[in-house]
């Protein structure tokens, strides 16, 4: 009868040799396998451990304020606990989340650009990333809750599809990200909140939530720097009271099926988000005057409350009726956010749009290739703060307007564990026209990244 593998024990079936070696890295989904027992001993209670390294390289080409290339890397931790299999409590996840985030950061070197490069870019440090208990109720799960310290781009605003890029506004958007306090409760911050999730027909979903207004404590620092280790858990200040009303067809399952008669899928997401913080204006100060006035204190004027409206749409539009198990298909997606509060907001509308394609070589089942494209515009009032300075100094100080990208990525499935992901983005417009600072008269050009991520589950 074999014994139960406890963590660190060894066991008695290493392989004979190089090549046994090689086919078994080959055929797990993990790097590391069992993590010599670790993972059995943690299912025994219920719970699931998974750690993804995703490393990069990164370069512009031409453009930018200089041109080189750097490195930057993330590993994820994820623990998650069944309350069914650890104590027959059912219907109960408990989710703890830890970053490692070690490198250099492109986009703030060389860039200069609104919506930057990499979605993996931050500040170096190891933290804390979430913190949630989540409850199931009613036949047929169609309420949960979720308790705890929660980044909002894991549920909220996202688009099915446009995950498989690598820049960062394919995920939480720039609007938020430029205009929420600490740029919202996203990557790598989080914020404690709760959230609410109610079905009540098949086809619709509705997500409520409502988290600290600001994912720090204290807005007038950088928002990294100040909760560098996670573990701050803000409940000061205001609310960030976000909706959103989510129909996915068919209901169950994915937007890829395996009978060719089935309609395509399509998920569509109609929210809403207000934080009821107080926010500075991007033009005129405390009397009236424009922050660029030199008899100006400085001081901004302040606005109660900041709100966007967004919509999300994720359409298959062609699967291979050769292809029996209906992976191979096109699928499009976009995504726009506008808010009316432009003297508060540096960004007031921005969108994103694209195309992927799943298997685009026949036979290459976990391959995805897309072409995608974002667009920031910068608000009113930010612009003419521009206008403002460089007629107060009369010296060049460029009006932004607004910033748009391109990008073009293939992700290739080297190995269960292991993706490779060459990648190409353009940016026109950089920072939405912003001044280079070491060339005097001249805004930062446009910019051609080149790039190579690395996905590797352990």
């Amino acid at each position: 009868m074999p014994q139960e593998t406890q963590p660190g024990q060894a066991t008695n079936n290493a392989p004979s040799s190089l090549e046994e070696f090689v086919g078994r890295l080959r055929r797990s989904n993990y790097l590391l396998g069992d993590v010599w027992g670790l993972r059995p001993w943690l299912s025994k209670y219920g719970m699931t451990l998974s750690i993804l390294e995703t490393s990069e390289v990164l370069g512009n080409v031409s453009g930018g304020v200089q041109r080189g290339f750097a490195y930057d890397g993330l590993t994820q931790g994820v623990l998650q606990l069944d309350t069914q299999r650890a104590f027959q409590l059912y219907g109960g996840t408990f989710n703890v989340s830890a970053l490692q985030i070690h490198g250099n950061n492109l986009s703030a070197q060389n860039l200069y650009t609104f919506q930057t490069a990499s979605g993996i870019e931050a500040d170096r440090a190891t933290r804390l990333w979430e913190l949630w208990y989540q409850q199931k109720f009613l036949q047929e799960d169609r309420l949960d809750v979720k308790v705890g310290q929660q980044s909002l781009d894991q549920e909220f605003m996202v688009s099915q599809n446009a995950g498989l890029f690598i820049n960062t506004m394919f995920g939480w958007p720039m609007l938020p990200s430029a205009d929420l306090p600490g740029g919202g409760p996203a990557y790598p911050l989080s914020a404690p909140g709760i959230r609410v999730r109610v079905r009540p027909v098949n086809p619709l979903n509705i997500l409520l939530g409502v988290f600290n207004g600001s994912p720090v404590v204290n807005n007038t620092v950088d928002p990294q720097q100040r909760n560098s280790s996670g573990t701050s858990f803000p409940l000061n200040g205001g609310a960030l009271a976000i909706a959103e009303l989510q129909y996915s067809y068919p209901a169950v399952g994915g937007m890829v099926y395996g009978n060719g008669s089935q309609p395509l899928g399509r998920t569509y997401r109609l929210g809403f988000w207000y934080d009821t913080e107080r926010f500075a204006d991007q033009e005129y100060d405390n009397t009236g005057l424009s922050l660029a006035n030199p008899k100006s204190p400085g001081i901004p004027a302040t606005h109660c409350g900041d709100y966007a409206i967004y919509a999300v749409a994720d359409q298959m539009i062609w699967r291979d009726p050769k292809d029996e198990d209906g992976d191979r298909a096109i699928n499009f997606f976009v995504r726009a956010m506008g808010s009316p509060e432009e003297d508060r907001n540096i960004i007031d509308m921005s969108m994103n749009a694209g195309f992927t394609f799943h298997e685009p070589i026949m036979h290459r089942d976990d391959d995805s290739c897309g072409v995608g494209m974002g667009y920031a515009k910068v608000g009113g009032h930010a612009a003419g703060l521009d206008r403002d300075t460089a007629f107060y100094t009369g010296a060049f100080h460029p009006v932004q307007s607004g910033e748009t990208y391109v990008e073009a990525t293939y992700q290739y499935q080297l190995t269960a564990w292991c993706q490779l992901q060459p990648d190409f983005q353009y940016v026109f417009n950089p920072g939405a026209g912003i001044a280079n600072p070491n060339a005097p008269g001249q805004r930062v050009k446009n910019e051609a990244v080149v790039g190579l991520r690395m996905n590797i589950l352990f």
